[in-house]
């Protein structure tokens, strides 16, 4: 069975390759602009159904060979409110100076859709970042790491070393919960 993966993200395509799902990728825009006073987890799903609409769109247009679309969204959530992906570095510095010592929640939404529906997971993760000192800040930022990505940081590189305990899914906080999305996509006809 084939999908197609909603989603420009590198961690996405090989965690889905890790779990043996074959996809081809589907490519698209979707406005992830929160709405004002939007829960975290809300966004999260809003956006996420959203890109799978988007996905099966495009597979229409596109007059490509019918197969669900997976599409996900990761976000974090810190003292009530949203972190996306930083616009710059002096951003990406501020919001890794304001997680620093703290936990916060990642949230990935992972939706698949097919032309008659489209079934929802959320996956949410406790992250508790050690005290980080000014110069591992902005030496991090200067590695470029930080920039695509939701809450300035990437689980998997090198702000692994910021972490200090995590409740959840570690693969959900990379950007793909693969527990959860395997048990998404048996309902869609995947035997693992």
């Amino acid at each position: 069975m084939r999908l197609y993966l909603a989603s420009r993200s590198p961690r996405r395509r090989e965690l889905l390759h890790q779990i043996g799902v074959e996809f081809d990728t589907l490519i698209g825009d979707v406005d992830e602009s929160p709405l004002p006073g939007e829960p975290a987890a809300a966004y999260v799903e809003r956006v996420t159904r959203a890109k799978a609409a988007h996905g099966l769109h495009l597979l229409k247009e596109r007059h490509l060979v019918a197969h669900p679309v997976l599409a996900a969204d990761t976000t974090l959530e810190f003292a009530g409110e949203i972190i996306g992906k930083p616009v710059d570095a002096a951003d990406a510095e501020a919001i890794l100076h304001r997680l620093s010592g703290q936990t916060h929640r990642v949230l990935t939404g992972v939706a698949v859709a097919d032309a008659e529906r489209c079934a929802f997971i959320l996956s949410v993760s406790a992250v508790t970042f050690r005290v980080l000192s000014d110069e591992e800040i902005r030496h991090y930022v200067l590695s470029g790491e930080p920039m695509d990505k939701a809450g300035a940081y990437g689980i998997q590189g090198r702000a692994g070393l910021f972490v200090a305990h995590i409740s959840g899914s570690y693969t959900g906080i990379m950007g793909l919960p693969v527990c959860e999305t395997g048990e998404l996509l048996k309902q869609f006809g995947w035997r693992f």
